[in-house]
């Protein structure tokens, strides 16, 4: 029967997810969804649409029938706050409906309610009845795999967020006390920045913005990206950073720059429409202190886009299945802030132990290892990763070959002009003009040495200096340079190992 329905239907192109599912007669729906209005909302539409009541459920209230923008609170279903109760009746109902249960996750894994479910699914793959559980966690028993249909409910779009915009004009538009200019390019811009908020905090925030500034114009924008700032920052799984480093303040590392430089434009409407992909990302390799991070962190400064930076620690959690809920978790956060470059700091670390992860974590590391493998070869988002390494060997090959990443480049030890460059720039961010000094024999004594050690040659050479009360010198820096060990010569094997495993496997980033 279920499969004849199938087949008489008209595409699933014409119907949301939800109404496509309701219409084939999957008994459990489980839509995952912060925004209980929109879902609400959809659902009464599709309720109409089909000549079916619509039910709502809480822990608090019990069912109640549901109708939008309903006046009256109507008076629920007696005893039915009780779980068990409330599936009970709808075992009972004869009447086509759809009942939407929220926050039922908690209650999903006792095991009269999971019983409770498996019946009730069964019973209602012969009538005209659906059951939708709404939540925003996703908590499915095992037991319940094949019974409940996932649906992931999709923020708002760029219409609903562009609606919302419009009518706050409209509702604001004869108070002399607030100016709302959405002219040249002003809505574009505010939507840009409103793309990943519910309808619900992207209505907070344009309130939030006419209130402290009276205005709602494109110079608004910054404060609306703050909003998004906050949702990062509550989930924990991701950090938002705070962006200083500048392009220009890498010493060296030509190549990488000019790459970077290229792909500037590529995330907007004129690459898309010209036929360029969406650029997915660049695995960063080389010797330590050398200026992985640093890139990291300075091209969403030249791109003008935010940066998060992924923290694999956080993914792992002590539940069973709460790594793998993490790692989608960000991977959806990530998206709903686009275009956002994303930085996963020392990968590296995050799989070194995926050869034993089958004996030693239950395969926990591999699992998240395949969801973010899988994720950077399909994924058509504006998420652009940076991922750095320093021990490649422990990388497995399914993440180096092409296809994840567009480029993998090796920042390798600064070359002498590289290091004349990286010299000069910590001196004249220390407002010491680069001219003053001699340049020359600084770039002979650092041979070896990495970006960050001769950053810290110059800090260490202004203590010095500021001890003894006086300024710093050329001299004062040779003599920090001669009693430092660089890494190249404390790990030279290690060191040396690695730079020859880089040629011919990855781009030089000079």
């Amino acid at each position: 029967m279920k499969a004849t329905i199938k087949a008489t239907v008209s595409p699933a192109s014409r119907y949301g997810e939800i109404e496509t599912l309701v219409r084939a007669r999957y008994p459990l729906l489980y839509v995952v969804s912060w925004e209980e209005g929109r879902v609400l909302k959809e659902v009464s539409e599709i309720g109409d649409r089909l000549g079916k009541d619509v039910f709502t459920w809480s822990i608090n209230s019990g069912i109640l029938p549901f109708k939008a923008g309903m006046d009256l609170t109507p008076e629920a279903r007696k005893g039915t706050k009780d779980p068990l109760m409330a599936l009970r009746h709808v075992m009972q109902e004869s009447t086509p409906s759809i009942f939407v249960f929220k926050d039922f996750h908690r209650h999903i894994r006792e095991a009269p309610l999971t019983r409770g479910l498996r019946d009730l699914a069964e019973q209602l793959r012969s009538s005209y009845s659906s059951v939708i559980l709404l939540s925003p966690a996703v908590e499915i028993p095992s037991e319940l795999e094949k019974d409940v249909t996932l649906v992931d409910y999709a923020l708002p779009a760029r219409q609903e967020i562009r609606d919302l915009l419009n009518d706050i004009a409209q509702d604001v538009r004869d108070n002399p006390n607030l100016e709302v200019d959405l002219s040249n390019g002003a809505q574009e811009a505010m939507i840009n920045a409103a793309i990943g908020l519910t309808l619900n905090e992207a209505e907070n925030v344009f309130a939030k913005t006419l209130v402290s500034t009276g205005r709602l114009t494109g110079q608004e924008v910054p404060l609306i990206f703050s909003e998004k700032k906050q949702i990062v920052r509550k989930t924990g799984l991701l950090e938002y950073v705070t962006i200083r480093e500048d392009i220009h303040n890498v010493g060296g590392l030509d190549r990488l720059k000019g790459w970077v430089h290229q792909r500037r434009l590529a995330f907007g409407r004129e690459a898309r429409q010209f036929g360029l992909p969406v650029p997915k990302g660049m695995l960063i390799l080389g010797v330590q202190g050398c200026g992985k991070s640093m890139c990291a962190k300075a091209v969403p400064n030249l791109w003008q886009v935010p940066l998060l930076r992924l923290d694999m620690g956080q993914l792992f959690g002590s539940l069973v299945g709460s790594s793998e809920q993490n790692v989608r978790r960000a991977i959806q956060l990530a998206e709903s802030v686009q275009p956002v470059v994303l930085w996963i700091d020392e990968i590296d670390k995050g799989f070194s132990g995926l050869d034993s992860s089958s004996f030693s974590d239950a395969g926990t590391t591999s699992r998240v290892f395949a969801t973010i493998l899988t994720w950077l070869q399909e994924k058509t988002s504006g998420v652009f990763v940076i991922a750095t390494a320093n021990n490649v060997e422990v990388l497995p090959p399914e993440l180096l070959r092409k296809g994840r990443f567009d480029e993998i480049f090796f920042v390798d030890l600064p070359t002498p002009e590289e290091r004349a460059s990286i010299f000069a720039i910590h001196l004249e961010k220390r407002k010491r003009p680069a001219k003053n000094f001699r340049i020359e024999p600084l770039v002979e004594a650092s041979e070896g040495f990495s970006g960050s050690e001769i950053e810290q040659a110059v800090i260490s050479a202004l203590f010095d200096a500021f001890t003894e009360k006086t300024d710093i010198s050329t001299d004062c820096i040779l003599h920090s340079l001669q009693e430092t060990v660089p890494l190249s010569r404390l790990m030279e094997r290690e060191i040396t190992h690695r730079r020859e495993w880089a040629k011919g496997r990855t781009r030089p980033a000079t």
